[in-house]
Parts: structure tokens; C-alpha cells; sequence
């Protein structure tokens, strides 16, 4: 298993995209081209810049042949997904179940996800087969791509190990840990690593709430990255809303430009979302507002208020905001009713 690339559409138009028998139970439907599998293949590649996890191309480990894909999908209303499409002649295989079974060894072991979904159409007997293997609970029903499907449930409790599967995910040794609480002192000085203001903030003499969950980023042993979030009702537009105050995102200046920080702030979103988070905000220096952008973040122009110790105040920072369930962006204003985070 290796990330699917851009260069892997002329496989992946002959093993999926040209099997009506595959196709038909997938939300995309039926799209016999090779423009189609290229636009696929840029859809995964672009996931893995956004999320540094994804859509695997699996091979036969004798002959290199490709024998589906099978991956990890965010999807920002849904949550994080696994979905497999194996070519006919690879099915009745356990391809699909031990390729999945890797994915949510990713995705629990390693990136300490909260919870995997499934989507799937009621009449794919085949598709629900291998996912109660795999110790799916079903969850209810959900619109996906414009079709009914059922949805299934993964928690971190219910996944093995993977076996005779090599997953090459471009991660290293990289380890997620979630932790309750604002984290180590330790562990924060560490990755400033010296630098008095790693966040451009220190001249707005500020006073900022501590975070109630805290996720850390370790490779070899040592933290390279951590992010940090509290949950608060906040008022947009004056109506009330469940939301997820997101912050002290820091890579260490050693590993930065390796795209931990997209996966620590994806991970960071999953646990919020499980919190019952129903919008995520967080303030940024304008020079990272492309950044956040880039990872499906919407910039907010109205005023945002906060609470310290001598009043009310109107935030001078840029606030971004990512939306879990498709509520409306704030027209008005926002009032965090707290401190910043």
C-alpha cells in the first residue's frame, strides 16, 4: 500500500474506473473515461497535501499489480471514512478486508483518530460484509453524495492489527497522542526550541484560556509538533453554537515544511467533531491565512469579541473557521463569551 499519485490513472481507470461491477456501488456512479481516473487521481494527491493521510493504491507485493485503492477520506460534514474499490479478478481475496484493516490500524494506532465512518449503499451486501469483519457498528443513515446510505461506526477499541501488509504513508515514525488538559510545559518549550514569540502575539498582552484537550505530535521520541482546543458555547449572529476553539498549532523549527502541521490539524478537527463541535475557529498571523485556506478553512470578516479580565474586546487576529455541519458563516458578528484560546 503507497499513496495514491497522480501517476497511477491509467491503473486505476483499468482496475475501477472501467468495472461497471465496481463502480456502481460507488457515490461517483459510473465514469468510463481516463479523464475521469486523472481527475480521481488529482483528487487523492490533492487529500494527502491537505490532510497527510488518504486513498492507498494497493499492489500485489510479487507482481506490483494494481489491485484497487482503499483509504482514509475526510469529509468535512461526514468525518473521516473508509472506502475500498477492489478490480473483480482481486476479489473473494480478503484485499479489501486486510487493506482496511491497515488503514484503521492508521488510523487509530498512529493517528489517534477518534472514530472512522463508513458509507455504504444498502443493496452492497458485499461492502457491509467486510466492514462488520472489520467490527463496523452500524450508525444510522446519512445523505452521501446525494444517495441514501447506511453509515457504519469504527472506534478505536474494536481494530487489529494488519497483517502481511507493507503501508508506506510517507509518515516515518511520526505518532499522534491526544491527552486531556493543556499539555506539558516541558513539551511546549520544546518545540519553541528559544523563540521568545512563535505565534507573533506576545505584544498584544493578552490573557488566554488553557486548552482542555491537547494533541501531540512525536517522532523518534520527541515532540515535533502539537495543537491545542477547548469546546465553548460561542454566539454567531447572537444564536448560540457548539464550538471548538483551536490553537497552539506549533511544529518545531527543525520539522516544519514537512506537512505535520496539515496532519495535526486534521486530527485535532476529528476529536473536536466527536466532542460534539458543530463549527471550529482559530486566529492566525495573516501570512499563515493561505496555509489554512489551502486546508478548506474559511477567513471570517466580521468582528469577533472576547472576554479579558478588564472587559470586552474585538480580536485583532485573523480568525479562520471550519465548518463540521453546514451551518451558515456569521454575517453579524461572533462573541467567543471567554477568553481567546
Amino acid at each position: 500500500m503507497e499513496p495514491i499519485r497522480r501517476g497511477d490513472s491509467d491503473d486505476l481507470f483499468e482496475a475501477v474506473v472501467s468495472q461497471d461491477s465496481v463502480m456502481r456501488w460507488l457515490a461517483t456512479g459510473r465514469a468510463d473515461s481516463r479523464s475521469a481516473a486523472r481527475a480521481m487521481c488529482d483528487d487523492h494527491a490533492d487529500h494527502w497535501t491537505r490532510h497527510g493521510y488518504g486513498d492507498f493504491a494497493v499492489r500485489d507485493a510479487a507482481t506490483h499489480t494494481f489491485l484497487g485503492r482503499v483509504g482514509l477520506r475526510n469529509r468535512a460534514q461526514h468525518g473521516v471514512d473508509l472506502g475500498f474499490a477492489v478490480q473483480p479478478r482481486a476479489q473473494g481475496r480478503g484485499i479489501a478486508g486486510e487493506a482496511g484493516r491497515a488503514c484503521l490500524d492508521l488510523a487509530f494506532r498512529r493517528l489517534s483518530l477518534p472514530a472512522v465512518f463508513a458509507f455504504v449503499l444498502p443493496d452492497n451486501t458485499a461492502s457491509i460484509a467486510v466492514l462488520r469483519r472489520l467490527g463496523a457498528q452500524a450508525d444510522g443513515t446519512v445523505q452521501s453524495s446525494g444517495l441514501h446510505c447506511l453509515r457504519f461506526r469504527f472506534d478505536p477499541a474494536c481494530t487489529a492489527a494488519a497483517e502481511h501488509v507493507v503501508v508506506d504513508d510517507g509518515g516515518a515514525d511520526l505518532q499522534l497522542i491526544h491527552v486531556l488538559g493543556p499539555g506539558s510545559p516541558g513539551v511546549a518549550a520544546a518545540l519553541r526550541d528559544g523563540l521568545p514569540d512563535p505565534f507573533g502575539v506576545n505584544g498584544l498582552a493578552l490573557v488566554w484560556d488553557d486548552k482542555q484537550h491537547t494533541l501531540t505530535a512525536v517522532s523518534e521520541g520527541r515532540p515535533v509538533a502539537s495543537a491545542g482546543w477547548l469546546l465553548r458555547d460561542m454566539a454567531f449572529d447572537g444564536s448560540p453554537r457548539r464550538t471548538a476553539g483551536l490553537g497552539g498549532v506549533l511544529v518545531h523549527p527543525a520539522h516544519r515544511g514537512q506537512g505535520i502541521a496539515r496532519t495535526v490539524i486534521s486530527v485535532a478537527v476529528e476529536h473536536a467533531r466527536a466532542a460534539g463541535a458543530e463549527t471550529v475557529i482559530l486566529f492566525c498571523r495573516p501570512d499563515l491565512v493561505p496555509l489554512y485556506t489551502q486546508l478548506g478553512w474559511n477567513r471570517l470578516s466580521v468582528p469577533v469579541t472576547f472576554q479579558q479580565p478588564d472587559g470586552a474586546r474585538t480580536s485583532p487576529l485573523t480568525t479562520m473557521l471550519y465548518d463540521l455541519a453546514g451551518l451558515p458563516h456569521p454575517t453579524i458578528s461572533v462573541d467567543l463569551r471567554g477568553l481567546l484560546f
